[in-house]
């Protein structure tokens, strides 16, 4: 195994594309798959993406719009967008 004490999530990547862009993308993948609560049901853990900026939740069926890599942004929290019929 290699050593990815400082990258970690991106460790992947190998020796390739520079340290600096390896802590980047380490920091964006670790938000990215994080536990994440549900702001509808309060369930930790049961949010996934369904694909960039649309969020479901596992345990209450609802899916929203939210940020790239996480489920809440900042003005998510001023205009919630709920997805119907998905």
């Amino acid at each position: 195994m290699g050593r990815t004490k400082v990258v970690k999530i991106a460790g992947r990547y190998g020796a390739r594309y520079g340290s600096t862009l390896r802590k980047k993308v380490r920091d964006i993948l670790m938000k990215r798959y994080s536990a994440h609560n549900c702001p509808f049901c309060a369930s930790r853990g049961t949010v996934y993406r369904i694909s960039t900026g649309l969020w479901k939740c596992g345990k209450c069926g609802n899916t929203w719009a939210g940020g790239a890599y996480t489920p809440r942004t900042e003005l998510s929290k001023y205009f919630p967008k709920y997805v119907a019929g998905t």
